[in-house]
C-alpha cells in the first residue's frame, strides 16, 4: 500500500496557466490538413480553421500557443504570409516540401482567438533581421498610423492583436545558427532593443536558452543578458534508449507503438530525468536572479518516438500511447512542483506531430491519450501549488527503476483541492491510502484513464483510452482510500 500525503495548510506558488501550453510548427501536417483545412473543406470550419479541433483546444483550456516554429521559425519572413499574395518557399528544414504560406500571421491570430488562448510568436533570428522582428511587432500590435498598421488594415484587420509572449529565437545553439553562448547573448540584446511596446501592449521577451543540460548555456545568457530578458527557454525530449547523461543519439528512437516493458521503463527515467534538469538550470539562475524575475520557459518538451512506418520520416507522425500519457503526467506533476519558476511549458506538437494532443485523418480526428491527460490536469491552472508527499516502494526492472506513484497538487480558487496521481507501474495495481491536512473534507470525485502500456486510439476504432470515473469514493475521518489501476493517470477533486 503507497501512502499519499496532502496538505491544503501549507501553500506554496501559483501553477501559471501557461504551463499547460502547446506549439504548433510548419512541420509534417502539423498545421495543414489538420488545423488549417482551407475555407473551401468539405470539413467544417471557420475561415479555414477547423471547427472540431478547435471545439477540442478548448475543452482543455489551451492558454497559449507557440508558433510558428521551431526550427522553422528560422528561415520565416512574417512578410511572406500575409496579404493576397503569398510568397511560396522550401520548408528545407522538414522535407523539402512547398510551403505556401497560406496559413501565416493572420490565420495564426485568428486560431489563438477561437480557441481563446494567447499567442507565443518566436522571432527568426538566425536568418532575420531586427527590422524584420520590428516591422512585425508594428504590423500586430500598432493601433495608429504608420506603413505597417495600415498594410494590416488593408490585409482585413483594423484593430491591433494582444500579443503577450515574443521569442528572440529558437534553438540558436543548433539549427537557428551553432552559435555560442556569448555571441547569442550579445545577438539577443541587439534583437531585443528593437521589440518595443506599442500602445498598451507589453512584450514578455524569450530568450534562446539551454539544450537539456548545457548549464553553462543558461550561466552565460544569465550574466551578460539576464536583465534584458523576461524568460529563458529550455528544450527537452524524452527518448527511451540511452541515459541521462549521454548525449541524443537520433538514431536511436524505438517505435511509438509495439514496444516492450523495458522500453517502457527507460522512457519513464528519461521523463522522471526532466526534474533534475529543472533543478540544474534554477540554482544557475537563482545566482543572478535570486527574486525569480526570470522565467524558466519549456517551450518544447515531449516524447521523440520512430515516425510511423510507411509515412515521411520528415514529418514526425508518431501514434500516441498510455506511455506518452504516463510521460505527459509525470512532466506537468514536475512543472507544478517547480512553478515557483517554470511559468510556460508548451507540449511538441499540437496535432500530428510528436507528441500530439490530436491526430487528424482528412475528415477524421482522434483524441489521443495524451489529450485526456490535459483534460485531468486542467484544473491545476492558475492555482496554488499545496503540499503533497508519497511513501511508496520502487517499481520497474533492474536496468530502469522508478517511483511506483508520482503526484502533485494544488488548491483552486474555490477553496477545492486538485490532486493528479499517477501509476507508473507496467501491471501492478497500487492500493493507495490519502491522508488529508489542512482543512476538513467531506467528498472526493475520481476521473482517470488507465490500460495497458502499448493502449493507443486509432482511427474508425472504439478508442482504447478514455476519461472514466469511479464511483462512490468516500472521505472519512480525513482519509481516502482506493486502488489505483496499472498505468493509470487519475485526477482528484476534494472538497
Amino acid at each position: 500500500m503507497a501512502l499519499l500525503f496532502i496538505n491544503a495548510g501549507r501553500k506554496y506558488s501559483k501553477v501559471n496557466k501557461n504551463i499547460y501550453g502547446h506549439f504548433s510548427e510548419h512541420l509534417g501536417r502539423g498545421i495543414y490538413n489538420s488545423i488549417y483545412v482551407g475555407e473551401n473543406s468539405p470539413i467544417a470550419n471557420v475561415r479555414g480553421i477547423r471547427t472540431d479541433v478547435v471545439e477540442a483546444l478548448r475543452h482543455i483550456k489551451v492558454p497559449v500557443l507557440r508558433w510558428p516554429g521551431g526550427c522553422f521559425a528560422e528561415y520565416y519572413n512574417w512578410k511572406d504570409g500575409v496579404g493576397p499574395d503569398r510568397q511560396r518557399i522550401v520548408n528545407a528544414g522538414w522535407g523539402g516540401i512547398v510551403e505556401d504560406n497560406s496559413f501565416g500571421t493572420h490565420e495564426f491570430l485568428d486560431l489563438c482567438e477561437q480557441i481563446d488562448c494567447s499567442p507565443y510568436i518566436a522571432a527568426n533570428v538566425g536568418s532575420g533581421t531586427p527590422r524584420e522582428v520590428s516591422e512585425w511587432i508594428e504590423y500586430m500590435t500598432f493601433s495608429g498610423e504608420s506603413p505597417m498598421a495600415n498594410w494590416r488594415r488593408q490585409n482585413g484587420r483594423d484593430e491591433p492583436w494582444k500579443i503577450e509572449f515574443f521569442g528572440i529565437g529558437n534553438e540558436n545553439w543548433g539549427c537557428g545558427g551553432n552559435m555560442r553562448p556569448e555571441y547569442y547573448a550579445d545577438i539577443y540584446k541587439h534583437f531585443e532593443t528593437f521589440v518595443r511596446n506599442y500602445d498598451n501592449n507589453k512584450i514578455f521577451r524569450i530568450a534562446c536558452g539551454a539544450d537539456g543540460s548545457d548549464y553553462k548555456w543558461t550561466e552565460t545568457l544569465m550574466r551578460l543578458a539576464g536583465k534584458n530578458m523576461n524568460g529563458l527557454s529550455l528544450h527537452y525530449y524524452t527518448m527511451p534508449k540511452y541515459y541521462e547523461t549521454e548525449p541524443y543519439p537520433w538514431e536511436n528512437k524505438g517505435p511509438a507503438v509495439g514496444f516492450d516493458k523495458g522500453n517502457y521503463y527507460r522512457t519513464l527515467r528519461r521523463a522522471l530525468y526532466i526534474d533534475e534538469l529543472i533543478r540544474g538550470h534554477k540554482h544557475v539562475m537563482d545566482q543572478y536572479d535570486p527574486k525569480n524575475e526570470v522565467s524558466i520557459i519549456m517551450d518544447e518538451w515531449g516524447t521523440w518516438h520512430q515516425a510511423e512506418p510507411e509515412t515521411n520520416p520528415a514529418f514526425l507522425y508518431q501514434q500516441n500511447t498510455m506511455r506518452d500519457a504516463i510521460v505527459a503526467a509525470l512532466s506537468l506533476n514536475i512543472f507544478n512542483t517547480h512553478s515557483d519558476r517554470v511559468h510556460m511549458a508548451n507540449l511538441a506538437q499540437m496535432v500530428n506531430v510528436l507528441q500530439s494532443v490530436i491526430l487528424t485523418d482528412g475528415e477524421h480526428m482522434v483524441l489521443t491519450p495524451t489529450y485526456h491527460v490535459f483534460d485531468l490536469f486542467k484544473g491545476h491552472q492558475d492555482s496554488t501549488l499545496i503540499e503533497s508527499y508519497v511513501q511508496q516502494d520502487m517499481t520497474g526492472t533492474e536496468e530502469a527503476s522508478v517511483p511506483a506513484l508520482h503526484i502533485s497538487a494544488s488548491e483552486r480558487a474555490d477553496g477545492r483541492i486538485h490532486v493528479t496521481v499517477v501509476n507508473l507501474s507496467v501491471d501492478e495495481p497500487q492500493q493507495a491510502h490519502f491522508l488529508l491536512a489542512g482543512k476538513e473534507f467531506s467528498s472526493a470525485e475520481v476521473r482517470f484513464i488507465a490500460g495497458d502500456m502499448n493502449n493507443h486510439n486509432q482511427f474508425g476504432q472504439p478508442p482504447q483510452v478514455e476519461v472514466h470515473s469511479m464511483p462512490d469514493i468516500k472521505v472519512k475521518d480525513n482519509c481516502l482510500h482506493f486502488e489505483l489501476p496499472a498505468c493509470c493517470v487519475a485526477e482528484i477533486i476534494l472538497d
